[in-house]
């Protein structure tokens, strides 16, 4: 941990998330100890006496976006103590205490405990201590519960082993007790998160902790972050029986060729990654399957990107995130030959973006004219957003307030990408035409 500088009269915070929902959970759960030690949590566009930015570091842009907003939050505020937390930190600390107005920089080993030093730092100096325990704190529909974070079985690509450490995991009973406690906050849904979820090995694993809070909890949604072909089996996907496990599985990919697969050291073939989506759509209706793919990979050739492409175009991808390769230091694939040049990443990533697009725009067409409940977030401009359990975004205008409540609601059109929505509740639904998103 790097620190610097000297603090007095600190009361409001800010706190800005890069990169997983892992990290989104730690801020969240930051975000909580320092209203508890009486400071006041802001939107991170204020001028905060301190800004806490929550790093990430899997590609150079996430690495890019982090320097950047370090700076703008010391433009912001020249006097704000600036932490600097997270992956990036944890890879690099030396690189972002250089920054100017970085006065303390901690990397994930230390995030938990970043309050109390703070408080050390400034002697607890403040002039209100009292907090009512939410106030501007902006919470969310959905909580993100952390259950385990590292991982003993690095890809090739992959920073993340280096800078999350080995697995570790949560015991069940307190991550049932954070789910309860977020229940009795009014959430309506919650989040399972970690690096790897699907490795989390207490008391029989992922199904067995999914199967207690189901059974113990009265959480009307549970989503799970991310997950592996593997765990897919079929006495998982029984779980799905209860509806209130969201039909929605993210299943990183990273390419649809199976020789780049093994460079990258991806523990499954396309064909196991082709089974595991057979199974969970025959076990859960109207799934949503959502994956991220990686070109440019060392030595892709223009065959192995063409593999790729068009696995992912029978695959019906509800959601695809797309990414360059972007090598990072100290990985395995960092010292591969045969990179590939900007320009043909660019030209493979575009490529990749419209297919899904059009992908996605199919998925999202199959639901027009359909009933579904949507789990309303906020409202602006007039215009609600929520999202269903299958992950689909919906907007729609209502008189009525509709914030973190869960609506019928049917699904009229498409517009821009997104669909439109009217609630079914009589009056407090408004027909949407002309309204541009």
């Amino acid at each position: 941990m790097t620190v610097e500088g000297r603090w007095s009269s600190l009361e409001t915070v800010a706190l800005q998330t890069l990169g997983c929902k892992l990290n989104q959970a730690e801020t969240e759960s930051l975000a909580r100890k320092f209203l508890e030690a009486g400071y006041k949590v802001v939107s991170p566009d204020q001028a905060a006496d301190i800004y806490l930015l929550n790093t990430c570091t899997v590609t150079h842009i996430a690495d890019r976006k982090s320097r950047n907003l370090l700076r703008l939050a010391h433009r912001r505020n020249p006097h704000a103590l600036i932490v600097a937390t997270g992956c990036y930190a944890e890879r690099a600390r030396d690189d972002l205490s250089s920054i100017e107005g970085v006065s303390l920089v901690a990397g994930n080993r230390d995030k938990e405990r970043l309050v109390e030093v703070i408080e050390a730092m400034t002697n607890g100096s403040r002039h209100c201590r009292a907090n009512d325990g939410q106030q501007g704190l902006s919470l969310r529909t959905r909580a993100l519960v952390k259950i385990q974070e590292g991982c003993s079985q690095p890809c090739s690509f992959c920073i993340v082993p280096r800078v999350r450490g080995r697995e570790t995991n949560r015991p069940e009973e307190e991550i049932i007790a954070e789910v309860k406690a977020r229940v009795g906050e009014g959430y309506k849904e919650v989040v399972l998160t970690g690096t790897r979820i699907g490795s989390y090995n207490h008391n029989g694993g992922l199904a067995g902790l999914t199967g207690c809070i189901l059974k113990e909890t009265e959480i009307q949604r549970l989503r799970l972050s991310s997950l592996e072909p593997r765990d897919l089996t079929s006495e998982f996907l029984q779980l799905w029986d209860d509806n209130r496990l969201c039909p929605h599985i993210h299943l990183p990919l990273q390419s649809g060729s199976d020789s780049v697969l093994k460079r990258m050291g991806r523990a499954y073939s396309t064909a196991e990654y082709d089974r595991a989506v057979s199974r969970a759509r025959e076990a859960i209706p109207n799934l949503a399957l959502t994956g991220d793919i990686m070109v440019g990979f060392p030595g892709e050739s223009e065959e192995e990107f063409e593999e790729s492409y068009r696995f992912c175009e029978r695959m019906g991808f509800a959601r695809l995130h797309v990414f360059p390769y972007s090598a990072r230091p100290g990985t395995r694939a960092s010292r591969m030959p045969g990179a590939v040049r900007d320009s043909e990443k660019n030209r493979r990533c575009r490529l990749m973006l419209d297919l899904a697009h059009g992908s996605s725009q199919h998925y999202r067409g199959q639901f027009v004219g359909r009933n579904m409940k949507v789990l309303w977030e906020g409202c602006k401009d007039g215009v609600w957003f929520g999202l269903t359990d299958n992950y689909l975004r919906v907007f729609s205008s209502s008189r009525e307030q509709l914030a973190n409540e869960l609506v019928e609601t049917k699904m009229m059109s498409l517009l821009n990408g997104s669909l439109w929505g009217e609630l079914e509740t009589g009056d407090a639904a408004l027909k949407g035409e002309g309204v541009i998103l």
